[in-house]
């Protein structure tokens, strides 16, 4: 009888142990999935964001200034972001790379063209599954908890975070931030 007791709790310890090495087998994954982002553009490019441990790099831009723009196609306040932020991506062409991030999750693409014609936003707008993803990411990685107000940008060069904004913000000031990232 004891015997029999012996092997059932080696057995069920057996069994609870390799449940315990594919959990983390699993989480090893999902940690290293959650540090790289995949993000499609309208114009059907792909961008590929890293998370490091203050802040996120574009592949293959790593001298460039990254500003992400997380936004709506319906919120007034990104809408004249837009514009500011063309302008920025003009002066700074080789310097800077914008990335404008929908929180709108399933929106079409021609919805986003329709955006970016609209309101001169001639910069990368990526339309992903992956979008939600990084913004959860950055927003943690600010500390903004899950719900912030948008526009919300934020400036990164060589994956170090040099500034964040929430809400509407002049250009004079993010134009300031990039020349002093560029520096």
């Amino acid at each position: 009888m004891l015997k029999k007791s012996l092997l059932a709790v080696a057995f069920i310890s057996s069994l609870l142990f390799q449940g315990c090495t594919v959990e983390k087998a699993d989480d090893a994954n999902d940690m290293v999935a959650s540090n790289e982002f995949v993000l499609h553009s309208i114009d059907n490019k792909q961008y590929v964001i890293k998370k490091t441990p203050s802040g996120f790099l574009l592949n293959g831009a790593k001298d460039k200034v990254l500003i992400l723009d997380i936004f709506a196609t319906w919120c007034p306040p990104c809408q004249a972001s837009a514009t500011h932020l063309t302008s920025l991506q003009k002066k700074y062409k080789n310097n800077l790379v914008v990335i404008g991030v929908t929180i709108e999750s399933q929106i079409p693409n021609q919805k986003l063209k329709e955006f970016q014609k609209r309101y001169n936003a001639n910069y990368i707008l990526v339309n992903s599954d992956q979008n939600r993803l990084l913004i959860d990411a950055v927003a943690k990685k600010l500390n903004l908890g899950e719900r912030f107000p948008i526009p919300m940008m934020s400036i990164y060069k060589n994956g170090k975070l040099v500034k964040y904004y929430l809400g509407a913000v002049e250009e004079e000031f993010i134009d300031s931030d990039i020349r002093n990232a560029l520096k």
